[in-house]
């Protein structure tokens, strides 16, 4: 007899970040775990992709021999793009180039970007009281240079994801929804991220609902509410947040987001690509390997996968 399985065999693809091992934002949330290390420890969890991290190889070569050698291929690098602040479209651009010459490199992965004119996430500074409010001559700029990415990205065969961010001027459903909007369905795609949508007050079920025909790539991230709450009631900083424990993997009874729900939603609208595991954690509080092993095995128990 077959198993049965929330999405049809080869629609997903289970990868994970190494923000659970080490933090691309905050280079001080770090225990000195190696890039050996981590995607051994990835592989081992069970997983057969990952983002890329800032300890990984820069040759691309490199990078792709270490992770055959694992099993695994990269889900997605990321951009960082700034269409909303003055003089930074040619750097946003030349860096949107260099990603998409390195998944041709690695035969492999979704692009994932977000727009991070102004944020706060990476500052030292309240969180939610400092993101970014753009104004219409920023939503115009933002859209155009977006388009504009996501009609090169499809004459490379390449899906371009946007992410919205905590800290950041798309990060509530009402911001997302003028996103939405403004930018090309056709080539300027969803990447869903669970944690970051809950953080802002948004609703994922609704999310997947609305927007489910643009989502092609997910990050499933946990929140713990009660670290939440405070982190919102006391304007904490994203960083404060994380090290406070504000985030955590599917599975982990201190989260509250029913990712059963979610991921049945997603299989509702005939979600296909990459669902990738994603908690900032602090490694020398949540052992990274045990992290990951709870999450894979709480998604096979879920999805039969």
């Amino acid at each position: 007899m077959s198993r049965q399985t929330m999405f049809p065999k080869g629609a997903v693809k289970f990868g994970i970040t190494p923000t659970g091992w080490v933090n691309d934002d905050f280079l001080d949330i770090d225990t000195g775990i190696p890039f050996e290390q981590i995607v051994s420890e990835m592989a081992l969890a069970g997983f057969e992709g990952c983002s890329r991290g800032h300890k990984y190889p820069s040759d691309a070569a490199t990078l792709k021999r270490a992770l055959d050698m694992r099993g695994l291929v990269i889900s997605e690098p990321w951009v960082s793009t700034y269409f909303t602040i003055n003089d930074m479209k040619e750097q946003t651009f030349k860096s949107f180039e260099q990603e998409i010459q390195f998944l041709k490199e690695m035969q492999s992965g979704d692009l994932v970007l977000a727009e991070l004119g102004g944020s706060s996430h990476q500052q030292p500074i309240a969180l939610v009281p400092n993101a970014p409010k753009f104004s219409d001559e920023q939503w115009r700029k933002l859209a155009d240079g977006l388009n504009e990415l996501g009609h090169k990205a499809n004459c490379h065969g390449v899906k371009m994801c946007y992410h919205h961010h905590m800290g950041t001027g798309v990060m509530t459903m009402d911001e997302i929804a003028r996103f939405a909007e403004l930018t090309d369905p056709d080539c300027v795609h969803f990447c869903l991220d669970t944690g970051h949508l809950f953080f802002a007050g948004g609703d994922n079920l609704e999310f997947i609902r609305l927007y489910g025909d643009r989502i092609r790539h997910v990050h499933l991230k946990n929140i713990r509410k009660e670290v939440m709450d405070y982190s919102l009631a006391n304007d904490l900083s994203f960083k404060e947040a994380i090290l406070k424990g504000v985030f955590t993997v599917p599975g982990d009874p201190a989260g509250c987001l029913d990712f059963k729900e979610i991921l049945q939603a997603l299989a509702d609208k005939q979600f296909e690509g990459w669902l990738i595991v994603e908690a900032e954690q602090n490694p020398a509080v949540a052992t990274p390997l045990l992290y990951a092993q709870m999450a894979r095995k709480y998604l096979e128990e879920v999805t039969g996968l």
